[in-house]
């Protein structure tokens, strides 16, 4: 009796070995999205800027994340082939490249040339491209992390929870960033440097991957870039001005 009572037992056990894998996992990859996405995040909120009305910037966030979500659970789906698949990351690399060199030239003239213009038509055309530019981005910062997180686990359902809890987080914190890039005027310009930094990796990566900085590393210099951008506040006058 009780030896045939075993094979009954045995989907109980599995069930109980998934939802604790579960449990221990999951709060870990949530963990590793918010770490690696720190630097993501300012650069969402930073491009979403580019669009002056906040109901705008909302919206776009809204949508590009949205639309950054779909892409990422793609990612995950495909991990196995699309994070050995060379000319998406070196494609990914010079993107960031190319978003951060722009970006930090086109500061001071960026700024001038949005306020003058205030068409609906001119306003959507710049919601749409900021939609684009915030899903691209997320995609190829996405790279890192959805490689990380498939490292941790090859639950597939977990990974895509934890990349959609990663995904609401980085909604969250990209508009506490937006308040402080109105406050902080070197955050911008650290946020962009902290996406050069990753395109830089991604190509060392492909390049000459014995010299790629470990993880912590990166996240070192992550965070004493942000230490720079949190350093230099306006006043209240100016920020209200």
């Amino acid at each position: 009796m009780e030896a045939e009572s075993i094979p009954s037992l045995s989907p109980l056990i599995q069930a109980a070995d998934q939802w604790g894998e579960l449990l221990l996992l999951l709060p870990l990859l949530v963990a590793l999205e918010a770490v690696l996405s720190a630097d993501n995040a300012i650069a969402l909120a930073a491009i979403s800027r580019r669009l002056h009305d906040p109901k705008l910037q909302g919206q776009a966030l809204n949508l590009g994340l949205g639309l950054a979500l779909v892409f990422r659970l793609a990612l995950i789906a495909a991990a196995q082939w699309v994070l050995d698949f060379w000319p998406l990351q070196l494609l990914a690399a010079g993107y960031l490249l190319w978003l951060c060199v722009t970006n930090l030239r086109q500061a001071d003239s960026e700024d001038d040339e949005l306020a003058d213009d205030s068409s609906a038509e001119a306003a959507q055309t710049g919601l749409s491209g900021v939609v684009v530019t915030l899903a691209l981005t997320d995609l190829a910062f996405s790279l890192d992390s959805v490689a990380a997180a498939v490292a941790v686990s090859d639950n597939l359902l977990l990974v895509m929870t934890g990349g959609v809890l990663g995904v609401v987080a980085l909604r969250l914190t990209s508009r506490l960033f937006n308040r402080w890039l109105e406050v902080y005027t070197r955050l911008e310009a650290a946020g962009y440097l902290a996406v050069g930094l990753v395109g830089i990796r991604l190509l060392l990566r492909l390049a000459a991957p014995q010299v790629v900085p470990p993880e912590w590393a990166l996240l070192g210099i992550v965070a004493l870039l942000f230490a720079w951008g949190f350093s230099n506040r306006v006043s209240d006058a100016e920020a209200e001005g």
